[in-house]
Protein backbone atom coordinates (compact mmCIF):
# COMPACT_ATOMS: atom_id res chain seq x y z
CA UNK A 1 0.00 0.00 0.00
CA UNK A 2 1.74 3.09 -1.24
CA UNK A 3 0.64 6.36 0.28
CA UNK A 4 1.30 9.52 -1.64
CA UNK A 5 1.84 12.82 -0.03
CA UNK A 6 -0.73 15.35 -1.14
CA UNK A 7 1.15 18.50 -0.06
CA UNK A 8 4.79 18.93 -0.87
CA UNK A 9 7.25 20.83 1.32
CA UNK A 10 8.27 24.13 -0.20
CA UNK A 11 12.11 24.34 -0.19
CA UNK A 12 12.07 28.17 -0.58
CA UNK A 13 12.44 30.42 2.44
CA UNK A 14 10.72 33.78 2.81
CA UNK A 15 13.37 36.47 3.27
CA UNK A 16 11.05 39.32 4.21
CA UNK A 17 11.17 38.48 7.92
CA UNK A 18 14.97 38.24 7.81
CA UNK A 19 15.26 41.71 6.26
CA UNK A 20 12.95 43.09 8.96
CA UNK A 21 15.23 41.68 11.66
CA UNK A 22 18.33 43.07 9.96
CA UNK A 23 16.79 46.55 9.74
CA UNK A 24 15.71 46.43 13.38
CA UNK A 25 19.24 45.45 14.44
CA UNK A 26 20.69 48.21 12.28
CA UNK A 27 18.44 50.81 13.91
CA UNK A 28 19.27 49.45 17.38
CA UNK A 29 23.02 49.67 16.82
CA UNK A 30 22.78 53.16 15.31
CA UNK A 31 20.81 54.44 18.28
CA UNK A 32 23.05 52.82 20.89
CA UNK A 33 26.26 53.95 19.20
CA UNK A 34 25.19 57.59 19.46
CA UNK A 35 24.67 57.14 23.21
CA UNK A 36 28.24 55.97 23.79
CA UNK A 37 30.35 59.01 24.66
CA UNK A 38 34.07 58.56 25.37
CA UNK A 39 34.31 61.77 27.37
CA UNK A 40 31.31 62.40 29.61
CA UNK A 41 32.28 66.01 30.32
CA UNK A 42 31.58 68.64 27.69
CA UNK A 43 34.82 70.57 27.28
CA UNK A 44 35.85 73.19 24.76
CA UNK A 45 39.33 71.93 23.91
CA UNK A 46 41.94 74.27 22.47
CA UNK A 47 42.70 73.90 18.77
CA UNK A 48 45.94 72.46 17.41
CA UNK A 49 47.40 71.24 14.11
CA UNK A 50 49.66 68.55 15.59
CA UNK A 51 48.25 65.15 16.47
CA UNK A 52 49.83 62.39 18.56
CA UNK A 53 49.54 58.75 17.62
CA UNK A 54 49.95 57.41 21.17
CA UNK A 55 46.89 56.19 23.03
CA UNK A 56 46.29 57.07 26.66
CA UNK A 57 44.34 54.67 28.85
CA UNK A 58 43.48 57.23 31.54
CA UNK A 59 42.15 60.77 31.15
CA UNK A 60 42.19 63.70 33.54
CA UNK A 61 39.60 66.37 32.76
CA UNK A 62 39.78 69.90 34.14
CA UNK A 63 36.49 71.80 34.00
CA UNK A 64 36.22 75.57 34.47
CA UNK A 65 33.11 76.63 36.41
CA UNK A 66 34.00 80.34 36.48
CA UNK A 67 35.12 82.47 39.43
CA UNK A 68 38.39 80.50 39.54
CA UNK A 69 36.54 77.28 40.40
CA UNK A 70 38.04 74.22 38.70
CA UNK A 71 37.05 70.59 39.06
CA UNK A 72 39.21 67.56 38.31
CA UNK A 73 37.69 64.37 36.91
CA UNK A 74 39.53 61.10 36.28
CA UNK A 75 38.32 58.92 33.37
CA UNK A 76 35.29 61.12 32.74
CA UNK A 77 33.80 60.45 36.17
CA UNK A 78 30.98 62.90 36.91
CA UNK A 79 31.98 63.38 40.54
CA UNK A 80 34.93 65.76 40.87
CA UNK A 81 37.90 64.98 43.08
CA UNK A 82 40.32 67.45 44.67
CA UNK A 83 43.71 67.97 43.05
CA UNK A 84 45.39 66.28 46.03
CA UNK A 85 43.59 63.00 45.23
CA UNK A 86 44.31 63.06 41.49
CA UNK A 87 47.83 61.70 42.00
CA UNK A 88 46.63 58.78 44.15
CA UNK A 89 43.96 57.94 41.57
CA UNK A 90 46.46 58.04 38.70
CA UNK A 91 49.00 55.89 40.55
CA UNK A 92 46.31 53.31 41.25
CA UNK A 93 45.06 53.24 37.64
CA UNK A 94 48.48 53.26 35.94
CA UNK A 95 50.45 50.92 38.22
CA UNK A 96 49.96 47.90 35.93
CA UNK A 97 50.69 49.75 32.68
CA UNK A 98 53.89 48.94 30.84
CA UNK A 99 54.16 52.45 29.35
CA UNK A 100 52.01 54.61 31.66
CA UNK A 101 50.43 57.45 29.70
CA UNK A 102 47.48 59.67 30.50
CA UNK A 103 45.83 62.53 28.67
CA UNK A 104 44.74 65.91 29.99
CA UNK A 105 41.45 67.29 28.70
CA UNK A 106 40.89 70.88 29.83
CA UNK A 107 38.61 73.74 28.90
CA UNK A 108 40.11 76.53 26.82
CA UNK A 109 39.60 78.94 29.72
CA UNK A 110 41.51 76.87 32.31
CA UNK A 111 44.72 78.69 33.26
CA UNK A 112 47.99 76.98 32.42
CA UNK A 113 48.80 76.90 36.14
CA UNK A 114 46.12 74.25 36.72
CA UNK A 115 47.34 72.15 33.79
CA UNK A 116 50.97 72.36 34.93
CA UNK A 117 49.97 71.06 38.37
CA UNK A 118 48.64 67.89 36.71
CA UNK A 119 51.76 67.71 34.51
CA UNK A 120 53.91 67.85 37.66
CA UNK A 121 52.12 64.73 38.89
CA UNK A 122 53.25 63.00 35.69
CA UNK A 123 56.82 64.19 36.16
CA UNK A 124 57.00 62.96 39.76
CA UNK A 125 55.75 59.50 38.75
CA UNK A 126 57.58 59.27 35.39
CA UNK A 127 54.36 59.16 33.34
CA UNK A 128 53.92 60.37 29.80
CA UNK A 129 51.33 63.09 29.22
CA UNK A 130 49.18 63.95 26.20
CA UNK A 131 47.42 67.31 26.13
CA UNK A 132 44.14 66.83 24.25
CA UNK A 133 43.23 69.40 21.61
CA UNK A 134 40.71 69.80 18.80
CA UNK A 135 42.00 69.63 15.23
CA UNK A 136 41.97 72.96 13.38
Amino acid sequence: MALKRITKADPNMAMSSMTDIVFLLLIFFLVTSTLVNPNALKLLLPKSTGQVGAKATVTVSIKDWGDEQYSFHVNGNETPIPLEQVEDELVELLQTEEDPTFSIHSDESVPIKEIVQVMNIAKRNHYKVILATQPE
